[in-house]
């Protein structure tokens, strides 16, 4: 399962954002630092409106999303390299995911104390950006201590790696983050094994006031965030608002679109969130759609059908045979699968097929 981790200053918005992502109370949100001491781990399901399309077609009261795994970890203080606030401790939950969402305060609020002292989400970014560089750093100059000896005797993997570490060391010893150093794809496969911060895909998660959110697009906040992680990361940088997140928890599905609606804007800000997340990542879904379930499966794009069928076990990508396919398009327009065989658009696939986005399966495997 794909897994996220939430990052931030004291007071951004983070745990509100937690709990309103995952549909829970479980992280303490509080007016000062620190509320959160051990990390809140939940699942968050993706919202994708095929699943209940897909559900009236196959007649199953059973409809399991995509989901992903979220994080939420004590606010990133000046000096956490060094152990500062509760440092260390939680720098290490960040190497084990696959992205990062660093939540930025976009809004101005005497009564919410910011340990700053004053909102400035560029400077936010740079300081938590500051401290993942050096632990990175530090990281990268331990590793390369020791393997020496391995390189010296010409080991080709200590080898491989020392030329890997070698670029990475001057490139955050200069303030940049691992993830834009541009490395030839056998470099970065070396680079992923030492499980760098600032080498985790980053979308940042811009915070508004409830009355804000409509028009967060004039937000000087909001466009200096957008600027910057287009220019320094070539990343997206997206809009929510944590507390009006935090009150749609309680809302059925009709109150919040409601709700969202009398504020002036169509979608919650987790759905923008989780759908960037998906890009950021190169991801995409392909269904299975049956009497007994309907049923969404994360993959990377590009994928072979061997792999994606892998997802659901490893006996099927191992024993893979063909798969049965028909786009998710095709099915609705013609309303069943049997209609869509008639038409010609239900079809085998073999081994070297690349699973589309939308595409609906069946796997034939052997083992």
């Amino acid at each position: 399962m794909l897994k996220a981790v939430i990052v931030g200053l004291p007071n951004v918005g983070k745990s509100t954002l937690f709990n309103a992502a995952t549909r829970t109370r479980k992280a303490e949100a509080a007016n000062y630092p620190f509320c959160t001491i051990d990390p809140n781990v939940g699942i968050v399901t993706v919202p994708d409106a095929r699943l209940g399309v897909l559900q009236k077609i196959a007649k199953t009261g059973v409809v399991i999303p995509a989901a992903i795994e979220f994080v939420d970890i004590a606010g990133l203080v000046k000096g956490a390299s060094a152990g500062e606030g509760l440092g260390n401790k939680f720098l290490a939950h960040i190497r084990e995911v696959d992205a990062m969402v660093q939540v930025v305060r976009c809004f101005e609020d005497e009564e919410i104390h910011h340990v700053a002292g004053t909102v400035d989400p560029l400077r936010d970014i740079e300081t938590i950006t500051t401290e993942l560089v050096l632990s990175d750093l530090e990281a990268v100059q331990k590793k390369r201590a020791s393997i020496a000896k391995e390189a010296k005797r010409g080991d080709k993997q200590a080898l491989a790696e020392e030329a890997v570490l070698a670029r990475l060391e001057p490139h955050l010893n200069a303030g940049k983050p691992a993830l834009t150093l541009a490395l030839a794809p056998e470099e970065k496969v070396i680079s992923r094994l030492f499980w760098l911060m600032t080498d985790k895909p980053t979308i940042f998660a811009c915070n508004v006031k409830e009355t804000d959110l409509a028009t967060a697009d004039q937000n000087p906040h909001v466009q200096k965030v957008r600027e910057y992680a287009q220019h320094h990361f070539a990343c997206e940088a997206v809009v929510i608002s944590a507390q009006i997140e935090s009150d749609l928890v309680d809302l059925t599905e009709e109150e919040a679109a409601s709700f969202l609606s009398e504020l002036g804007v169509t979608e919650s800000g987790v759905g923008a969130l989780i759908r960037a997340t998906y890009h950021l990542l190169g991801l995409c879904t392909y269904f299975t759609a049956g009497e007994k379930e309907v049923r969404a499966w994360t993959i990377q794009r590009g994928d072979k059908a061997p792999r994606a069928a892998g997802v659901i076990h490893s006996d099927f990508e191992r024993g893979f045979i063909k798969a049965e396919t028909v786009a998710y398009h095709d099915l609705v327009n013609c309303g069943s699968v049997a209609a869509a065989r008639e038409k010609g658009l239900y079809r085998m696939e073999g081994k070297e097929y690349s699973v589309q986005d939308g595409d609906v399966l069946l796997f034939k495997f052997n083992v």
